[in-house]
């Protein structure tokens, strides 16, 4: 007589594939979020990072670091300046003409700086939960931008009716100096009420945003909330590639001329965010635009806090 073999029925297996599918579908969204948390951790450890080497930088030449050269656009911006402070003193050394002009030598995109230099991805200038970009020449987007003030780029005295009340950071005076000449002890609203860095977002293709080695995208400004739906403004179409989740227009005017807002691909809805005392926090996008505006002046006179 045959005896049946030990087995599962059809019915048997389909509720144990149903279950397998059920654990994996539970699964998922929770390593996605152990993964984003991961993320925006070493992210504010970068930002923490940046503001130690600005202090050391402070500390060492009695002032801030210029947000970019006297020449302004493309001859040198703040990161080279810390660089020494994150240990990267090395790759500092190899740039050319920081703070210079085209009289005087290249350009961050012109070798040998594009060969030793702004060709580098550095991980403490680059979050994680972002997609890393090539804008041209193999020349890199990163994910941190100084804090130029409440109004626009060239930190114009009024825009729209705001005033723009200082910033920790400010182009150079002179050709070839590297500190901006604002100290710690000239910011009167309080340096832990007053943003230093802010997360941006890196364009895709050919956009700038993010492209840190040029003086345009090394800061980001206040005047627009973080993760705005108003457009970014870069000064040429050719670089901004206009999304849906990060907008943008290449047609600057009077009353909206070149800047760009913090933004940052973080779940929560915000942008982290570090503070001139060196702290680091994660900013909702549901701040007032008032207190935003007000945390990017240096001595502006409000009370604020983001605790």
């Amino acid at each position: 007589m045959r005896k049946n073999r030990p087995g599962f029925t059809l019915i048997e297996l389909l509720v144990v594939i149903a279950i397998i599918a059920i654990l994996i579908a539970l699964l998922v969204p929770a390593v996605q979020k152990v993964r984003e948390s991961a993320a925006r951790m070493q992210c504010q450890n970068n930002l923490h990072n940046l503001a130690l080497a600005t202090h050391s930088f402070h500390d060492a030449n009695k002032s801030m670091p210029a947000s970019m050269g006297s020449s302004w656009c493309c001859w040198g911006t703040w990161p080279i300046l810390i660089m020494p402070y994150i240990d990267q003193g090395n790759l500092a050394g190899l740039y050319v003409n920081w703070g210079g002009d085209d009289s005087t030598g290249p350009r961050y995109s012109a070798a040998p700086n594009t060969t030793n230099v702004s060709s580098r991805r550095l991980a403490v200038l680059t979050c994680p939960s972002d997609m890393p970009n090539m804008p041209f020449g193999g020349l890199t987007n990163h994910n941190y931008a100084a804090n130029h003030g409440n109004t626009d780029y060239g930190q114009a005295a009024t825009l729209n009716g705001v005033k723009w009340a200082g910033a920790p950071f400010k182009p150079a005076r002179n050709k070839f100096q590297s500190s901006s000449e604002i100290t710690f002890q000239s910011i009167t609203d309080g340096v832990s009420n007053t943003l230093l860095f802010a997360e941006v977002v890196q364009g895709q293709g050919s956009d700038l945003r993010g492209f840190i080695w040029w003086g345009d995208a090394a800061n980001f400004t206040a005047h627009n909330g973080i993760n705005s739906s108003t457009p970014d403004v870069i000064y040429t179409p050719g670089y901004c590639n206009n999304q849906v989740d990060l907008p943008c227009t290449g047609t600057p005017t009077a009353t909206n001329p070149t800047m760009m807002a913090a933004r940052s691909r973080h779940s929560g809805s915000g942008a982290s965010v570090a503070l001139c005392d060196g702290s680091v926090r994660f900013v909702t996008q549901t701040i007032s635009l008032a207190t935003w505006r007000a945390l990017a002046t240096s001595r502006g006179g409000e009370s604020v806090s983001i605790d």
